[in-house]
C-alpha cells in the first residue's frame, strides 16, 4: 500500500487532500506545526506528525519517522496581502523562507530515498497567481513563482532515477483559511496611501461569486499528479486557474 506525507494538513487544501488519499485507500503520512487528531478520521493507514517546513532538524525528524515514503506532497505554505512598497523585510523573508525554502527543504530531504529506490513522486503546490498579476500580493507571488522554477529545473534533473516532479496551482478559494492564517501586515488606515485602493481588493477576495477552487478541485489535482505518470507538469485546480492557463497550441 502507497504511502503519501502530505505538508500543512491543519487546514484547507492540505487537509482535503488527505482526507481523499485516506479515502482512496493510502497510507497518509499527515504533517502540520501541531498535530491534531480531532481534524482527520481515525484510520489505522493515518499517521500525524509534527513538521515545522521552516525548522531543518524538524524536517529530518518528520521524514526519518515517517520511513519509505512513495509521495510527498508540499503544500505547506503561508501568505500576505501588502502592496509591494510597503512589505517589511522581515515578512519578504518569512514568506521566501516558508513558501520557497521550506518547500525547497523538504524535498532534499526526500530525494535520497526515492532516488535510491528509483522511484516516487513530489507535488509541488503553488498558486495561480502566479499566472496573472494581482496586486497587494506581489511578494507571496514571488515566493510561489520561485517554487514553479525550481519544481520545472528539479524534474528534469530527477527524471533519470525515476522520479517524478509536478506543480499544482490553485485558483482563488474564499472558502480556506487564507486570510486567517495569512502574516499580520500594515493596517491599511486612512494614513496609508494605499488603503482605498486596498479595500477594493480585499473585497475582491472576499467575492465568492464567479468561478472560485474549491478544496476538492486541489485534492483531486493533486491525486493526478501523484497516480498519472502523463499528467502534465502544471496542473490548474478550480475553473478559475484552469481559465489562467495558458492554452496549447
Amino acid at each position: 500500500m502507497p504511502t503519501v506525507l502530505i505538508t500543512g494538513t491543519s487546514s484547507g487544501f492540505g487537509l482535503d487532500t488527505a482526507k481523499l488519499f485516506l479515502d482512496r485507500g493510502w497510507n497518509v503520512v499527515a504533517t502540520m506545526r501541531t498535530p491534531r487528531e480531532d481534524l482527520l478520521p481515525r484510520s489505522d493507514r493515518l499517521s500525524l506528525l509534527p513538521l515545522d517546513i521552516t525548522d531543518p532538524d524538524s524536517i529530518t525528524r518528520a521524514i526519518e519517522a515517517a520511513g519509505p515514503l512513495d509521495a510527498v506532497v508540499n503544500n505547506a505554505g503561508v501568505g500576505a496581502a501588502v502592496p509591494v512598497e510597503l512589505t517589511t523585510q522581515e515578512t519578504a523573508r518569512t514568506l521566501f523562507e516558508t513558501n520557497t525554502l521550506g518547500t525547497l527543504a523538504v524535498a532534499q530531504a526526500v530525494l535520497p530515498q526515492m532516488r535510491a529506490r528509483g522511484e516516487g513522486v513530489i507535488v509541488n503546490v503553488t498558486s495561480s497567481v502566479t499566472l496573472k498579476p494581482l496586486p497587494l500580493v506581489g511578494v507571496y507571488s514571488a515566493s510561489k513563482a520561485a517554487v514553479n522554477a525550481l519544481t520545472e529545473s528539479l524534474a528534469i534533473e530527477v527524471e533519470p532515477f525515476g522520479v517524478r516532479v509536478r506543480l499544482v496551482l490553485p485558483g482563488r478559494a474564499p472558502s480556506t483559511q487564507f486570510g486567517s492564517n495569512a502574516l499580520a501586515v500594515p493596517r491599511m488606515d486612512d494614513q496609508n496611501a494605499y488603503s482605498e485602493f486596498a479595500q477594493k481588493v480585499f473585497a475582491s477576495f472576499r467575492d465568492s461569486s464567479g468561478p472560485i477552487t474549491e478544496g476538492q478541485d486541489v485534492a483531486e489535482a493533486v491525486w493526478r499528479a501523484v497516480t498519472d505518470p502523463s499528467a502534465p507538469m502544471r496542473i490548474a485546480a478550480g475553473k478559475d486557474a484552469e481559465a489562467l492557463m495558458p492554452k496549447a497550441g
